[in-house]
């Protein structure tokens, strides 16, 4: 075995960002939506409604996202207990609990577009379908509304649009506007009077869409008709999966940034010609068992062992055929780590 001291040039740092299908199967739009009837019909189908891929009787479904609707003063949801404070209900334990995640302040409200709004929609995707965070510029959601015409609304971040994000406390937002992959049709995006259409939070996997943008008529909105009624459960997570699923229409992929350390392992013509493999030299006393070795040896590296100053084996790479080495060739291997 040989051991050689690699130089700093010898090391090259190199970060790549990956990004693939963020859904189940690969599916890139996601076309279909499941839902539990036991979990719409229970009590936590208030806080929050569970979308699969599938339906749940398959062995193959899996959640891909949930939704949430919060209200600053607690209307949309029963009270915990109306006989102490009917406004102390599901949602504004929704709102306060994005409020405290995303803005990092107990006493801040949400702002679209600059537009100041106590209640939202949350798509809540599922943290096993990413591994880093969602890749800005892939986000496209259409929603199907109701009234004349059946009107459509294709949603986006404006992450093309923006030189660079905006921070919610400590993290990156991207608004969400009318268009389509990272670009607004026109303009901004935003509607005249409601601001944005909602919050595109790429690190924290969080989708929050403005309920007010989404009431307005056919021409901005879709007349989703959300009701904010006091101590009544009116269900509004499910009334948003009825325009998601009758669209049928949801892209979104994820990214990850991927660590690359490169390691050029050189071994010049006068290096690494000899082993020590039995085959190679006598047991007894060192020596090389065939002459023709002595002058003209050959080897076949077959792997690169990395070992630290205490002689410790860090790394091991392989070669995906063994190399011939001699007097007359040199070699320069290059090792990659990912972290």
């Amino acid at each position: 075995m040989a051991f050689k001291r690699l130089d700093p040039e010898d090391f090259v740092v190199s970060i790549d960002s990956v990004s693939q299908t963020l859904f189940s199967q690969n599916l890139n739009p996601l076309t279909e939506f499941f839902t539990s009837s036991a979990q719409e019909n229970d009590k936590s189908g208030e806080y929050y409604l569970s979308v699969f891929n599938t339906s749940s009787t398959e062995s193959s479904f899996e959640t891909q996202f949930d939704i949430a609707f919060g209200e600053k003063n607690g209307k949309g949801s029963s009270a915990y207990n109306p006989d102490v404070d009917q406004n102390k209900s599901r949602t504004k334990t929704i709102y306060g609990q994005y409020r405290t995640l995303i803005l990092e302040d107990e006493n801040s409200d949400f702002s679209f577009g600059n537009v100041d709004q106590e209640s939202f929609y949350v798509l809540n995707i599922s943290r096993a379908r990413y591994k880093e965070k969602l890749l800005p510029g892939s986000f496209n959601l259409t929603l199907s509304g109701s009234g004349a015409g059946n009107p459509e609304l294709k949603l986006t971040d404006n992450s093309l649009d923006v030189t660079l994000p905006t921070y919610y406390g400590t993290q990156r937002a991207y608004q969400i506007v009318s268009g389509s992959s990272g670009k607004a049709y026109l303009g901004t995006g935003y509607t005249s009077n409601s601001g944005s259409y909602g919050l595109f939070l790429p690190d924290t996997g969080i989708i929050m869409l403005n309920a007010a943008a989404l009431d307005l008529n056919n021409i901005e909105g879709i007349n989703l008709g959300t009701l904010r009624n006091v101590n009544s459960p009116d269900n509004n997570n499910q009334r948003l999966y009825r325009v998601i699923s009758g669209s049928g229409d949801f892209s979104l992929n994820s990214e990850e940034t991927i660590s690359s350390d490169y390691i050029f392992v050189r071994a010049r013509n006068s290096e690494f010609n000899y082993s020590e493999n039995p085959s190679f030299i006598s047991g007894t006393n060192g020596e090389v068992i065939y002459n023709y070795f002595i002058n003209n040896p050959q080897v076949y590296p077959t792997s690169v062992g990395l070992y630290n100053d205490a002689n410790e084996l860090l790394a091991v790479a392989k070669l995906s055929r063994p190399l011939r080495k001699d007097f007359t060739k040199e070699a320069l291997i290059r090792v990659k780590l990912d972290f």
